[in-house]
């Protein structure tokens, strides 16, 4: 069994990568996040994301087989409408 200062150092040095992990990214975008490249990946990519993660789901669709992608269909239609409402 460790000892608790060797677990107590331990745990330290996890927190404290974990929280420059985390923080980096923040303080290396402070600089550029008033620059129109930034502004138009945040207004464009969500629904590009949406798009690829739709197109990932309906990659291996079957229509000529039970159920007929009706899963599918359904999930779908309850996140298009769950996003509008």
């Amino acid at each position: 069994m460790p000892s608790t200062g060797y677990l107590a150092a331990a745990l330290a040095s996890a927190a404290t990568i974990t929280f420059a992990l985390r923080s980096v990214p923040f303080a290396l975008l402070r600089p550029v996040r008033d620059s129109r490249l930034v502004g138009y990946l945040g207004t464009h990519m969500p629904a590009g994301v949406m798009v690829i993660l739709v197109v990932y789901l309906l990659r291996d669709l079957t229509l000529d087989r039970r159920p007929y992608g009706l899963p599918e269909a359904a999930a779908l239609l309850v996140t298009v409408g769950l996003y509008t409402w």
